[in-house]
């Protein structure tokens, strides 16, 4: 099985995005989501994806964001990918798709297999699915650094490229690993020191342990 791909989301700082380089790892996540702790402006993407650019590929967070904010981030940003995080259909994902001319990753979070089945829904409107942890009613929709009973995913088969997310670390991404045979992980929370700091130590950490799976 071939190494799995390694996304360090919530980049923020040129230290933090200098570590994911450094770790090799092969997605950088910008979130744009003022609730987050990890929220960059269009601006520090800006100044972050230049940084990035021909080293790392570069992918943006939303949560159910309209036509401008996207906009405004794909042009600032350059973005490589748009990874929707909120309720978006697959119409409204394919929809951005087509208008963009991006990849477009979802993320589906998980708690039971019905929730798992849904992802099919999505076959030919996106370029990825990533399965992660639902969260509780009112929280932010990622980050927290949970997860959920990575079996209910173990060696998905469908129409769609997918990864895992949700509560992934440096201590646990190699059973994560073993259980689902998943082609990319996604971390977040889980390689930092307190919300929204990344740490560097933590980062080399996770792609070693991917590395070695």
């Amino acid at each position: 099985m071939p190494t799995a791909a390694i996304k360090i989301c919530g980049i923020s700082t040129p230290m933090a995005l200098e570590a994911a380089i450094r770790a090799r790892a092969d997605h950088a996540g910008f979130v744009f989501f003022p609730k987050s702790p990890r929220h960059v402006s269009p601006a520090q993407a800006a100044e972050l994806a230049e940084r990035a650019k021909g080293r790392i590929a570069r992918v943006g967070l939303f949560v159910d964001a309209d036509d401008a904010t996207l906009a405004e981030a794909v042009e600032a940003a350059d973005l490589d990918v748009l990874q929707l995080h909120g309720k978006e259909t697959p119409e409204r994902a394919a929809q951005l798709r087509a208008r963009f001319g991006r990849k477009v990753w979802k993320a589906l979070p998980v708690a039971s297999a019905d929730d798992v089945e849904r992802a099919r829904a999505y076959a030919g409107a996106i370029d990825m699915l990533l399965f992660d942890a639902k969260t509780p009613t009112g929280a932010l929709p990622g980050g927290m650094g949970l997860s959920f009973d990575w079996g209910l995913v173990a060696g998905w088969k469908g129409a769609t490229a997918w990864g895992l997310a949700g509560g992934l670390t440096p201590d646990n991404v190699a059973e994560a690993l073993a259980i689902t045979q998943a082609p990319l992980v996604d971390t977040s929370s889980g390689v930092e020191s307190a919300p929204g700091v990344k740490d560097e130590d933590r980062i080399a950490a996770f792609c070693a342990a991917v590395r070695r799976t």
